[in-house]
């Protein structure tokens, strides 16, 4: 298992598949690699597919202090490019992954080609909050009760040895209980909306509309905030758009990163 080490010396382990133009996928709270199931896989014949665990997920290390923020994960991020001596790479992050590809944009804008912000939102100081029931589930880790705000049911009915090999999975590397909680206040912390001007990398942002956990309605936010950006809106998905509309997300995604090559 390569490890990249971050400034405060915190490893994160890394994967790599694919060949071609590096593609960085930044995955989500309380998220380690293997949320990317099958998308990974979809883009490594054409790209040099980079994911890793962020500290407190998978087999990175899971530090207990100091506070984790969107953009500590976004130096993360840059500590796995620097150890694969990847100079410049796409980014594609979903919720908060697509906050912590805002800090990429911002920050590190040299560093990035084409940025894709899916199922994410500004922050909670000018964006639109999600509903506060489901904060408890998402805190609690239970998948059964989050299960219904992530995929349709029809979708999960129908995959249902897809999600118990992933639930196996991510009992096998378990978030501690702290762990999850610092990723909590790190996503929920995140406010960037006075930088958001400042991108300049060309911008995808993409969305399920029927998304409770981070409102759809935050995506059009993004769009009209960020130079030049694309909005394309995946009609009835929920906040894992890129699984049970996994064909169009990848379609998508794909034709805008082609249209933006490195």
């Amino acid at each position: 298992m390569p490890f990249a080490t971050a400034a405060d010396g915190t490893r994160l382990a890394y994967q790599v598949i694919g060949d071609g133009p590096p593609l960085l996928l930044v995955s989500g709270q309380a998220g380690d690699h293997r949320i990317w199931a099958g998308v990974r896989e979809a883009f490594a014949p054409r790209y040099r597919v980079v994911t890793f665990d962020h500290r407190g997920t998978g087999d990175s290390d899971k530090p207990e202090a100091p506070p984790y923020t969107t953009r500590g994960f976004a130096e993360d991020a840059i500590a796995v490019l620097d150890a694969l001596g990847i100079a410049r790479a796409h980014a594609y992050g979903v919720s908060m992954g697509g906050r912590i590809c805002q800090w990429l944009g911002v920050a590190h804008g040299g560093r990035v080609g084409a940025l894709v912000l899916g199922c994410t939102t500004p922050g909670n100081a000018h964006g639109v909050r999600r509903p506060p029931h489901i904060d408890p589930v998402l805190l609690s880790g239970d998948r059964e009760r989050l299960l219904p705000f992530l995929v349709s049911l029809e979708w999960a009915r129908a995959n249902a040895a897809f999600l118990d090999e992933h639930n196996a999975r991510a009992l096998a590397h378990p978030v501690p209980p702290y762990a999850r909680q610092l990723h909590y206040q790190a996503s929920e912390g995140h406010e960037l909306w006075d930088r958001l001007p400042e991108i300049t990398a060309p911008t995808l942002v993409i969305h399920g509309s029927a998304d409770e956990v981070n409102m759809a309605a935050n995506s059009p936010l993004l769009a009209a905030r960020i130079p030049g950006a694309e909005l394309h809106m995946i009609e009835g998905a929920r906040h894992i758009y890129y699984w049970d509309h996994g064909d169009e997300a990848y379609r998508v995604v794909d034709a805008f990163l082609a249209r933006h090559p490195l």
